[in-house]
């Protein structure tokens, strides 16, 4: 394995070059912010689409000439004493493919856009927020220390409560995300906690300073558990683990385009990126990953169970997206770590696929979202049919497509790590092929069940729709390919992203050595496609041969489907245990402590301050003959009090 270099030169090109890789979009965010009501949806659509073009072409440049890890300094940000913190852009091979990511499946997620928001009155706002996500995702992912990092962690944090909540005059969109914000809040403290223990033990906040002197430390060392701890609370927030989860099915209330830009492809993903980059620290912290993986096979199964009995077509893809995360944190959880940023590419091609295809098909059924009233769809709409078709293909785990690829290797590494997780992992990937066939079959299959006046107006989208969803597919069916198994002759991104992992591998060796038997390989490969297959079988029996249909509302259900539907009262409990006794307890310091005590010591300042203004305005009278009136008696009063002894 070659090393980590960081030439002292410096970047090979032009610091203008890195400079516009964010800065294209945050120009689109200005002009579409700034000239909204002035410009049509087409050109503000042109001209957000544009700017991340430019910094697809940038990034692509960058890669295709990659050749070394170096960092870019843009100037010198914060000097106080010991710490020294610049405004530095980082250049490696994480980097690299995260920026292809974003501004990719950036690209066609805006593309696609001009075409499902055209009728939308205020489509240049929209387009300038995107373009501000895009921009905070980028200095995200380019920061060569934690604290830019953490910077773009809140830019996109601001930017998903701008468009969950973009249509703001619905009420419960609204609170859809006050939630994200508050939630990601409790995340981010966790995570700003972690890089102030990070500054006080390895006196830097610059990624090659501590991961260097972290290199040095003992495996198990506490202030780096501790470390890590802190960092995986920010992670689950902002990835949506348990048990801070809730807030990523209800933001789906926001325009489907955010549902897969934020929420399925990029932000999300900001969590396990995270891990990644610091990924020397959580291998000094063995008990930190342990606790990783338990949390991510938790939640991948939690969140696969909760699929099965959703009606609306984007919260089936919501949680299947929380359950996919969760299985990247198991990754990264057995030390997976390639394999995780693996399956990060895979499933921001087909979720991102499908989360379009599900704009397709509701833009098609008039704003319709429930899938007790679609059916019989693959005819009026192909290509939105075929594209998703291939989508729930690649997340069942069918071979050739990507998701098989990312997939298998998630569960041969987590079968060398604990049987026990990989079982769970296993049984997660049957759940998920028979939930997502599930949709595609009551979606595009069988009878119509819409309305005569929704059956009528049934057409298939416009090409800025169609023509991302057919790259997006393409993407999804051959995508794996980039990481073949090792039975196949191990792929590129492996090999690739190997020299992040330098000082990992020096510290456990064992853990990016180790091989398994091609006898093992087949069996496990085995077993994942049989499971992905016996899950569409049985979607196939249940929602086509015997056309069963999900219960109505006001129809009874079962007691555990009751309880799937209702997804496990969850969001009822947490209203119960913390928000009312919050609000109880607001209420309660307002009435007694802010109406009892404070308001009436202030207003009593204010009452004595006007009393007292009400006697002395008598001696600011305006008259010179009370003046001169008060001045004698002043005078006397002088002179008394000097002859008059006490």
């Amino acid at each position: 394995m070659q090393e980590t270099v960081i030439p002292a030169a410096g970047a090979p090109y032009s610091t203008l070059l890195y400079v516009l890789i964010p800065l294209l979009p945050f120009l689109g965010f200005l002009i579409n912010g700034l000239l909204n009501r002035r410009l049509s949806g087409t050109v503000a659509g042109l001209i957000g689409s544009a700017t991340v073009l430019g910094s697809f072409a940038i990034s692509v440049f960058l890669f295709l000439n990659f050749q070394y890890q170096y960092t870019v300094t843009l100037f010198d940000w914060i000097s106080v004493g010991s710490l020294q913190i610049p405004f530095s852009y980082q250049i490696d091979q994480l980097s690299l493919i995260m920026l292809l990511l974003v501004t990719g499946v950036g690209f066609l997620i805006h593309v696609y856009s001009i075409g499902y928001m055209h009728h939308d009155e205020n489509v240049g706002k929209f387009f300038s927020f995107l373009n501000l996500f895009i921009f905070s995702m980028l200095v995200l992912v380019l920061g060569a220390n934690f604290v830019i990092l953490f910077i773009g962690w809140e830019g996109v944090g601001l930017c998903s409560y701008l468009l969950i909540g973009f249509w703001n005059k619905n009420t419960s969109y609204n609170n859809a995300a006050k939630k994200a914000f508050i939630i990601n809040r409790v995340g981010d403290l966790g995570f700003l906690l972690g890089i102030f223990l990070i500054y006080l033990t390895f006196d830097s906040v610059q990624y090659a300073e501590v991961f260097q002197k972290a290199s040095t430390l003992q495996i198990g060392t506490m202030t780096v558990t501790a470390i890590t701890l802190l960092l995986f609370v920010g992670a689950a927030g902002k990835s949506a683990q348990l048990p801070l989860y809730t807030w990523l099915p209800d933001a789906m209330a926001g325009p489907t385009p955010v549902s897969a830009l934020i929420h399925a492809a990029t932000m999300v993903t900001a969590g396990i990126y995270m891990i990644l980059r610091a990924n020397v620290l959580f291998t000094l912290a063995p008990h930190t990953l342990e606790v990783i993986a338990i949390i991510g096979a938790a939640t991948a199964l939690f969140a696969a169970t909760i699929g099965l009995a959703q009606n609306d077509i984007k919260k089936v893809l919501a949680y299947s997206t929380v359950s996919q995360l969760g299985y990247m944190f198991l990754a990264l959880g057995v030390m997976g770590y390639s394999t995780s940023l693996f399956h990060v590419l895979t499933h921001a091609f087909f979720k991102a696929l499908m989360f379009l295809g599900a704009g397709s098909v509701i833009h098609a059924m008039s704003n319709e979202q429930d899938m007790r009233r679609m059916g019989g769809l693959r005819k009026a709409l192909p290509i939105t049919f075929i594209t998703f078709l291939i989508g729930c293909l690649a997340i069942a785990g069918i071979p050739p497509f990507s998701g098989f690829f990312s997939k298998d290797e998630i569960l041969l590494h987590v079968y060398e790590h604990n049987k026990v997780l990989y079982a769970v992992g296993l049984f997660t990937a049957f759940l998920t092929a028979f939930y997502m066939f599930r949709l595609l079959f009551l979606t595009f299959f069988g009878e119509f069940r819409g309305t005569q006046e929704q059956k009528h107006h049934l057409h298939e989208s416009p090409a800025s729709m169609t023509l991302p969803l057919i790259i997006l597919a393409i993407l999804a069916a051959v995508g794996g390919f980039m990481n073949a198994p090792l039975v196949l002759g191990k792929g590129y991104l492996a090999d690739y992203l190997a020299p992040l992992f330098t000082y990992s591998q020096r510290l456990n060796p064992a853990a990016f050595g180790a091989e398994v038997d091609h006898a093992t390989e087949y069996m496990l490969i085995g077993l994942s496609v049989g499971a992905g297959v016996l899950g569409i079988l049985l979607a196939y029996v249940q929602y086509v041969s015997r056309g069963v249909r999900p219960v109505e509302d006001g129809e009874s259900r079962g007691f555990l489907e009751n309880l799937i539907y209702h997804k496990y009262y969850i969001d009822e409990l947490y209203n119960a245990l913390i928000v009312r006794p919050i609000m109880w307890l607001s209420r309660g310091l307002y009435r007694f402590v802010e109406q009892g005590i404070i308001d009436p010591v202030v207003n009593g300042f204010g009452r004595v301050t006007m009393g007292g203004g009400q006697l002395l305005r008598y001696v600011q009278t305006g008259s010179v003959e009370t003046y001169l009136i008060l001045m004698v008696v002043g005078i006397v009063l002088v002179l008394a009090l000097n002859f008059v002894k006490f």
